[in-house]
């Protein structure tokens, strides 16, 4: 029987924390765990989304095959391959530790590239998941993304609202 590849969906949204740490959802976590046989999760920038993408460590397996049938592709056909450009596309990510809450730093080459400051809207997509700055995903226009900017926007406004309850009481308490 052949092996069912990890999927993730769903959203989620995390605002950026004590210590600068955000939290990789819980819906994916046991996904991200099962794919890499530990708490590492591989982030990094899309290279045409101004976002993060993420996934666990066995999808650098299909990614090598991609990359593989991409220069065989473009060989076929007489057409040019750029290894080089193409690999560092597909491999450019960085191997992250969580803890068992989800909590993670991310590296700041990666918040800069992806122009994110203290907010993750975390959506499901398939053999991979994406991670944005809200401003830059309510910047996307086409059809498809009206649903991710209604549901991003839900979500962000729930983690805003609870965050300043918690601050008014713990300013109530000091």
């Amino acid at each position: 029987m052949a092996s069912v590849p990890f999927r993730y969906n769903g959203p989620d949204f995390s605002l950026r924390g004590d210590k600068n740490r955000f939290v990789l959802p819980a819906l994916f976590r046991s996904t991200v765990i099962e794919s890499s046989g530990g708490m590492v999760v591989c982030l990094g920038k899309d290279e045409k989304h101004t976002c993060i993408v993420g996934y666990g460590i066995s999808r650098q397996d299909e990614m090598l095959e991609q990359f593989d049938r991409e220069a065989e592709a473009a060989l076929e056909k007489g057409l040019p391959f750029d290894a080089v450009q193409r690999g560092m596309a597909l491999f450019s990510v960085v191997e992250v530790k969580f803890d068992g809450s989800g909590r993670f730093i991310l590296p700041d080459s990666i918040m800069k590239a992806a122009n994110i400051e203290d907010q993750l809207y975390f959506q499901g997509a398939g053999r991979f998941f994406t991670a944005w700055n809200p401003d830059e995903l309510y910047k996307m226009e086409g059809p498809g993304w009206e649903g991710s900017k209604q549901t991003c926007a839900s979500l962000q406004a729930a983690h805003l609202a609870k965050a300043k309850s918690k601050a008014k009481t713990g300013a109530k308490r000091a």
